[in-house]
């Protein structure tokens, strides 16, 4: 073996293992997505951006969609003001 067949060699395997990490990235996009969103439907989510991922993408799509359609609950706390602080609004 050459040095350009070790080279070969070396390309194609880090081609294969860069687009086995894509791939396994991409599926566990949609049920990873509906988990930081806390959806309701999150295992459903991740089995069908598997079975989309493993069947050439044809649920991955509709997967990825169902995953950004709940919206997660407000957390967003309101700030408490002192006493002190706040001005009253006179009463008419």
């Amino acid at each position: 073996m050459s040095g350009l067949d070790i080279f070969a060699w070396i390309v194609l395997i880090v081609l294969i293992v860069t687009a086995l990490v894509v791939f396994i990235t991409l599926a566990m996009l949609p049920g990873k997505i509906a988990g930081e969103r806390d959806h309701p439907y999150q295992e459903a989510i991740n089995v069908a951006g598997w079975l989309g991922a493993i069947l050439g993408g044809v649920f991955w799509p509709l997967a990825l969609i169902w995953a950004f359609a709940h919206r997660p609950p407000e957390t967003a706390e309101i700030p408490e003001t002192d006493a002190a602080d706040a001005e009253e609004v006179p009463a008419q």
